[in-house]
């Protein structure tokens, strides 16, 4: 990919800004390289497509997911509301195949040699590598003792992977009687998408005062406080659903008993709901853990910001959810798209012999929908500091929304457009 084509690409796709990625991305050798992706979220497929782009296809990619399609988590809070369907967050992985040839393996892995390079499939396939990007999203922690018991996850839900859970919660707000009390869980941060869980209790609420005036969302926050738009959630609650959303935060779940639909909790009495939604604490994707790259609390991957490679292990790359993130940098779709190109210019540096780009920088924006048009958002930019080796987030960068609006849910909806598109397309 020519420099002009890069900077064009960049611009289209809400994606990683200025000119830190722009060295090192030249399109010589690399011709019999193999780098293999490993989960196809926003990460993962965007590395997948960029790493062919970026080497003008002479890189081979392999992408190794199980699901059949891409479901989007952000807009997936609108599924549950009852403002989007299923269909409208969900797109085919075709195009990078079609338009940019990456091999498509539907299969879960399971193990990967770092010593070998190469990644074992469930289905018995052994895969070599030179380069692997591990991009496995999030998995939960099993400390909620009565999940763990047999069909307990079928009935109270997290609906924190966008799949079949987010049409599944979608139903039992359907099903809910009016006067029925939803009750939501929110572990302590880091957790993926900060401001995620309270849009949820915006989308719930919404549903309720159309169709179901007399339920409540009750939201129980194991975070001191709200953890991201404080300001901007708790006006929206109170101009659209007062009495409706009942905060209470210092909040830490600590069991269900999934038969009675109770909470209970670590300082506070038990609480008893129509329909139970447990967002349980999380941890990167399994295989990561498994492999040893999980170097922080054994929870989140450690990562060389220049280049995602691991801390734990040469040749692989972390991205996304996954990573122990650098200080102010959100768990987000569009966070996990910036991960997959700075990446993705870094490999192909790297596999042609080359210092990967210098100075990577990248913005962050982060929708968020308080009814079912008016939108708030908050907004970053992140720039490399050779000195400290992390990410920081530039003086003066960024920002909150002024209030919610209609205009703003507009543009939320054409950012996930654009970002769909840019990742998948």
């Amino acid at each position: 990919m020519k420099r002009r084509q890069f900077v064009q690409t960049l611009g289209a796709g809400s994606a990683v800004a200025g000119l830190g990625l722009l060295g090192g991305c030249a399109s010589t050798g690399g011709s019999s390289a193999k780098v293999v992706v490993i989960g196809g979220g926003y990460a993962g497929a965007t590395a997948a497509k960029y790493v062919r782009m970026f080497s003008d296809y002479q890189i081979d990619v392999t992408l190794i997911e199980p699901s059949a399609m891409f479901v989007s988590c952000p807009i997936s809070n609108l599924v549950v509301g009852g403002h989007k369907t299923m269909a409208d967050i969900t797109t085919p992985y075709d195009n990078l195949s079609k338009r940019h040839g990456v091999r498509l393996v539907r299969d879960r892995v399971d193990s990967i040699d770092a010593t070998k390079r190469t990644v074992k499939l469930a289905g018995g396939a052994e895969l070599p590598y030179d380069r692997l990007i591990v991009s496995p999203g999030i998995d939960f922690l099993n400390d909620i003792p009565g999940l763990n018991k047999p069909g307990a996850q079928d009935k109270v839900l997290h609906a924190w992977k966008a799949g079949p859970q987010t049409a599944a919660l979608r139903a039992q707000l359907e099903a809910m009687p009016d006067g029925g009390v939803f009750a939501m869980t929110i572990p302590l941060a880091p957790y993926r998408c900060p401001p995620g869980p309270y849009e949820r209790a915006c989308m719930a609420a919404s549903y309720f005062k159309q169709a179901k005036p007399r339920s409540k969302v009750v939201i129980f926050d194991a975070n001191d406080d709200i953890t991201s738009k404080k300001g901007l959630f708790m006006k929206a609650w109170d101009e659209h659903y007062k009495g409706m959303i009942d905060y209470r935060p210092k909040h830490k779940v600590v069991d269900v008993d999934v038969a009675t639909n109770t909470l209970k909790f670590e300082f506070n009495d038990d609480f008893k709901a129509a329909v139970l939604n447990v967002i349980p604490n999380q941890s990167a994707g399994s295989i990561a853990v498994k492999t040893g790259l999980a170097t922080a609390n054994n929870r989140w991957c450690e990562v060389d910001f220049l280049t995602f490679e691991s801390k734990a292990q040469k040749n692989i790359h972390v991205l996304g959810d996954a990573i122990q993130v650098a200080p102010l940098m959100p768990k987000s779709g569009h966070m996990a798209n910036q991960h997959g190109k700075t990446c993705a210019a870094a490999v192909v540096s790297l596999l042609q012999g080359k210092e990967p780009p210098a100075l990577p920088i990248y913005a962050n924006t982060c929708y968020s929908f308080v009814t079912a048009s008016d939108v708030v958002h908050v907004a970053s930019v992140h720039r490399y500091d050779a000195e400290k080796k992390t990410m920081l987030t530039v003086p003066g960068s960024g920002g909150l929304s002024a209030q919610a609006n209609a205009l703003e849910g507009q543009y939320a909806m054409a950012w996930a457009r654009n970002i769909w598109a840019d990742t998948l397309a």
